[in-house]
């Protein structure tokens, strides 16, 4: 879920943030718009609550949105919809979100699986300058776009590709946390910081299937989807 957050790309993203070096981060979008054909949902698991645990805002955008947090720190509230437009599975194949930080900044997060041309994108625009990242499944320096803001050319000589930097996956994400555990040092991403992105998974799914807007906090035990991302359930029925 995590391994993103360990491309070279997002680390100075989140360094220039909180040096104040890109003032602050008002505006942000996180597309993943994947396709995924009906033959995919013939393997019996895929596309259930019960085995997959949910559609594309679980499975597949939350590797997308996980960097949106990494970046922009805490959500607090959340507005969303989901649907199954296009696919015989039980889960939503598409979701759509209107997100809050603590910091003020908001931000759309769109999960899909009926995108014919994939892409896997973010923008955050902040006061100096608007930062792009467009790839599929994993990224290099190459991958990332830095514009900044008019009279602001300063800031540009702050983004810096690394040629020896490893692309964002799992490999980027082991090394170090290997090292941290045989050093008997805390982890580079530790469990608290993967609780915010499964509760905004969670109130996506609240708010998609309640209509109300989801604060974060709200989903606490004895919530339904405190137990299950199905909670209460979509309005369409199971397959």
């Amino acid at each position: 879920m995590v391994q993103h957050r360990f491309g070279h790309g997002i680390r100075q993203l989140r360094r220039l943030l909180d040096e104040g070096a890109l003032g602050r981060a008002l505006v942000a979008t996180c597309d993943t718009l994947w396709y995924r054909a009906p033959e995919y949902f013939e393997v019996p698991w895929r596309g259930r609550w019960d085995t997959e645990g949910g559609g594309p805002t679980m499975g597949h955008g939350i590797h997308q949105f996980d960097l949106l947090l990494a970046a922009l720190g805490p959500w607090a509230e959340v507005t969303a919809m989901a649907g199954r437009l296009a696919r015989d599975v039980d889960t939503e194949d598409v979701s759509m979100a209107i997100v809050r930080f603590e910091s003020g900044a908001m931000a759309t997060v769109t999960n899909s699986l009926l995108s014919p041309r994939e892409t896997s994108d973010l923008r955050f625009d902040t006061e100096a300058a608007t930062i792009e990242l467009s790839h599929l499944y994993g990224y290099t320096d190459a991958d990332w776009t830095f514009t900044p803001a008019p009279g602001r050319d300063d800031v540009a000589a702050r983004w810096q590709p690394d040629p020896d930097a490893l692309p964002s996956g799992h490999l980027a994400q082991l090394v170090p946390t290997y090292r941290a555990f045989a050093a008997g040092e805390a982890p580079p991403v530790t469990v608290a910081d993967t609780r915010g992105t499964l509760e905004l998974v969670a109130a996506i799914y609240r708010s998609a299937f309640t209509g109300a807007v989801v604060r974060a906090g709200e989903i606490t035990a004895g919530d339904p989807f405190h137990t299950s991302m199905r909670g209460t359930g979509p309005v369409w029925p199971l397959r």
